[in-house]
């Protein structure tokens, strides 16, 4: 394997400023959804923790920190330090953790990976770690930041910039900062939080982001250089037009075409995304991944029922929850009864373990099918996918590249590259036209066209189930896909090295620092289970003998809760317990008159008749005879 083009430049600043060769205190790393972001924190941790220029007394990082916008993508990001394959390229041993709120989040690693969320929920805990240690900060999807204004200070602003508040001292002390991002603009026009920005002097009114400051190193990778390297594949639109009718304040409209929705665009896809159409392009792109894995099993010798990688996924991008669990309904209708749970997947924010599904979706040959509304769009690393069943009323540019960018990844396991292809269905009408000329101008090599500020464009949101903006009343009444029509973005004269991207070595990837946290907790609560319940039958009179006055005796022996050590300090417990017997450190918790009730209560755990003392009939007849003898 090969280090990717953005990937080798940003090794070379790194190196550079391990060896004091190059002054740089930000790296700007501008990575088109799906060339291989998630290697570049890798990469940089490699070679610069530790690493200590000549004449300088301190290393120059000692810890990373790595913020993703997404709880999903912290798994990810400890995947990545412990990919085998990276780890043989790069010749480093690093581990990061997926961290909570709690002190000391590296637990004896080289770092911790937490979420813009974690920060905004506790920003002293994490600036005090910063205060501590010199640390690699690096900042994934950069542009979810807003750039803060003296306005926004003074009223300690609204909701959209607490994640920037709490974000910033953080890249204040930050000892070099990696900023990652795939697109350097946001759907509502603001500035992003860290970056400089100069007046545009083609377009009055306008800035753009400023690339050449003192101490910046910036890297670029756009979608035309990652289709010639073969980091990703080109993609295939099948565009659904159809026609749609709804009631809006009671009154009757419609479109005969998507094309020529124009001003009533937006009740149009409304109306479409919960009725018919939806079913239809559900049901189109369904069973065009159904037959494209029946291939790849021909192709690889399998039966109809066998599982295996590289048989091709599909992603459904709803408009809501109301709507996903709709979708799920429906494709989970088409499967065979016993399979349907398994084969399609829902992944929202309201069901639990949606982080989990949406885990076995990328890791697993099963589920085949994920359906979700905003969890899994952005920086979900699943190659499989080859199928997106685009249902969603959101047109902002940023937003559709990266969903698009989900089934753009090289699948190693999927066959060549040349019969790889990403195949998205989405509804045909103008804006996601646009979007779709944008994607074939860019990789083409032509320079892109600014989109004009009066530019109409879809926000993301909208999720009200029947309300429109302004009070309106919308009801959806019917609507049809009709024509489709397939157009494959092909990039002009893209040749070049065979694809970078990487298979496992195994069948799944190794143990993640949280996972392997994980597997020792539960290994040291089976062993003290295990202790309680042979020393039962043998306990002496009044000693305690349960699960919890174990632990607590444990917890005083080794001065920490097992839910705060690090796997080294997990270990060592389970080592102990081994070898010794918690019975034989009692004297621990003796004076604690929690465990002394729990031994008294043992003591009379035998219940006494009604007419012994000491059982509560009796005691209920001597405080009534006491009673009687005072009145």
């Amino acid at each position: 394997m090969r280090l990717r083009r953005h990937q080798e430049e940003v090794e070379r600043v790194c190196r550079g400023i391990a060896t004091g060769a190059l002054a740089c205190t930000d790296i700007l790393a501008a990575v088109t959804p799906g060339g291989g972001k998630s290697a570049l924190p890798v990469i940089a941790a490699a070679r610069l923790l530790g690493a200590t220029p000549p004449g300088q007394a301190q290393p120059i990082v000692e810890r990373i920190c790595w913020v993703v916008p997404r709880d999903t993508l912290r798994r990810q990001a400890e995947e990545a330090f412990v990919d085998p394959t990276w780890r043989h390229v790069l010749g480093h041993q690093h581990a990061v953790r997926a961290a909570d709120n709690a002190p000391d989040p590296c637990r004896g690693l080289a770092g911790y990976v937490t979420t813009y969320q974690s920060i905004a929920a506790a920003p002293a805990l994490h600036l005090a770690e910063f205060r501590r240690h010199r640390y690699l900060l690096c900042v994934d999807e950069l542009h979810h930041l807003p750039g803060l204004s003296d306005l926004d200070a003074a009223a300690l602003a609204a909701e959209d910039t607490a994640w920037s508040r709490a974000l910033l001292p953080l890249l204040e002390n930050a000892g070099l900062r990696l900023l990652m991002s795939g697109t350097l603009e946001r759907s509502d026009r603001r500035p992003i939080l860290w970056l400089n920005y100069r007046r545009d002097r083609l377009t009055p009114g306008q800035h753009r982001v400023e690339l050449g400051i003192p101490g910046w190193a910036v890297v670029g990778y756009d979608r035309r250089a990652a289709l010639a390297e073969r980091a990703i594949i080109p993609i295939r639109f099948g565009a659904l037009d159809g026609r749609a009718e709804w009631l809006l304040n009671g009154e009757f409209s419609s479109v005969e075409s998507f094309s020529a929705a124009s001003d009533k665009l937006r009740p149009m896809l409304f109306t479409a995304l919960r009725t018919g159409y939806a079913e239809a392009v559900l049901r189109r792109a369904f069973a065009d991944c159904r037959a494209h894995r029946a291939r790849r099993r021909a192709a690889l010798g399998l039966g109809p029922a066998q599982a295996a990688a590289g048989l091709g996924k599909l992603l459904v991008v709803a408009p809501d929850q109301a709507a996903a669990r709709r979708y799920t309904e429906i494709l989970r209708g088409w499967l065979n009864p016993k399979g349907a749970e398994a084969g399609v997947a829902l992944a929202i924010s309201d069901e639990r373990d949606a982080a989990e599904r949406i885990a076995r979706f990328r890791l697993r040959p099963d589920p085949s099918v994920l359906v979700t509304v905003g969890m899994a769009y952005e920086g979900m690393d699943a190659p499989e996918i080859s199928h997106v069943a685009c249902l969603t009323q959101i047109r902002s540019v940023p937003w559709l590249e990266q969903m698009a960018a989900r089934a753009t990844r090289f699948d190693p396991h999927g066959g060549s590259y040349e019969e790889q292809r990403a195949l998205i269905y989405h509804p045909d009408d103008p804006l996601f036209r646009m979007f779709r000329r944008a994607i074939e101008i860019e990789q083409s090599g032509r320079a892109r066209t600014r989109r004009r500020g009066d530019q109409a464009e879809l926000p993301l949101g909208d999720q009200d189930d029947g309300m429109m903006r302004h009070g309106s009343v919308l009801r959806p009444l019917w609507s049809e896909a009709t024509e489709l029509r397939f157009e494959t973005v092909l990039p002009r004269g893209a040749a070049g090295a065979l694809p970078s991207s990487m298979a496992p070595a195994g069948d799944r990837l190794p143990e993640t620092p949280t996972q392997a946290e994980q597997r020792l907790r539960r290994q040291l609560g089976q062993l003290v289970a295990a202790q309680v319940i042979e020393d039962a039958e043998t306990r002496l009179p009044g000693q305690p003998c349960d699960y919890h006055a174990y632990n607590a005796v444990l917890k005083r022996l080794f001065g920490k809760a097992r839910g705060s050590m690090t796997q080294a300090e997990l270990e060592a417990e389970i080592g102990w317990l081994e070898r010794n017997r918690i019975r034989s450190q009692l004297e621990l918790i003796r004076d604690d008159p929690r465990y002394g009730w729990s031994a008294r209560q043992r003591r009379t755990s035998v219940r006494p008749g009604p007419d012994q003392p000491g059982s509560r009939a009796s005691v209920r007849r001597e405080r009534g005879r006491v009673a009687g003898e005072a009145g």
